[in-house]
């Protein structure tokens, strides 16, 4: 029996301090079958890093916001789900990529999205974070689109992604990670910089959605979410079984 193939496609700027961690746990996962990071024009040792811990690598000629480099990491990989992380994570663990992994490997749920445990308070007590970079999908939802995201601005990406999964109807799994952070903005850039990386990223968003459409992206993706099923180790080795892996 043929299982869906994943690609761990990882758009990066300026991260060398921060990806080895993430490509630590993502590099020989039994459930990942390639890992390509698409390094973003940067000017620290962000491919060096990446090529170190044996990912595939893409370097970007200038730096073009992240929905470019995910619409050239689309075009390079031919899997059956694309597994989209950022690359700036702490506290990513095997566990945890079983975890967004195993709802649509089961056949459970059509799509994933995680909701980090340093989530915005109000993304948590709404059991949502409709801009969360970390997802599961069919590499085809993009596949077919990539002039389309060509055209998005810099970081239109998630909120794109949204309207497809709305269009599609698709079953939306939610995967709680408290153990998984991103930083600030300003933790890694300075307040004044951090501050004005925020404003760049929601200008982009309500340049590709209105703030109405915003809302009702959310309203309809967290009535559409699903309850997945803890996956304990048990429940991660049946995953690893059923990819035909150790």
């Amino acid at each position: 029996m043929t299982h869906p193939t994943v690609g761990c496609l990882i758009p990066a700027f300026n991260e060398a301090a921060r990806i080895g961690g993430v490509l630590r746990a993502v590099i020989g996962h039994p459930l990942i079958d390639e890992v390509l990071v698409v390094d973003d024009g940067s000017s620290d040792a962000t491919v060096r890093v990446a090529e170190g811990h044996g990912a595939r690598v893409i370097a970007m000629p200038r730096n073009g916001g992240k929905t470019a480099a995910v619409a050239a990491g689309v075009a390079a990989l031919r899997c059956d789900l694309l597994l989209m992380l950022d690359a700036d994570l702490t506290g990513l663990d095997a566990a945890a990529l079983d975890q967004l992994l195993g709802p649509v490997l089961r056949g459970e749920a059509d799509v994933a999205i995680s909701l980090r445990g340093n989530a915005p308070l109000a993304w948590r007590l709404i059991g949502l974070d409709y801009i969360s970079g970390e997802r599961v999908l069919p590499r085809a939802q993009l596949a077919g689109r990539v002039g389309d995201l060509c055209a998005l601005p810099r970081f239109g990406l998630e909120v794109f992604l949204n309207r497809i999964w709305m269009a599609e109807g698709a079953r939306v799994a939610i995967i709680d990670w408290p153990g998984v952070a991103s930083p600030a903005k300003a933790h890694k850039r300075g307040l004044v910089a951090g501050a004005r990386g925020d404003a760049a990223m929601l200008a982009d968003i309500f340049r590709t959605i209105s703030p109405a459409e915003a809302l009702r992206q959310i309203a309809t993706l967290r009535n559409r979410r699903l309850r997945a099923r803890a996956g304990g180790p048990r429940a991660a080795r049946h995953e690893h079984a059923r990819h035909g892996r150790p």
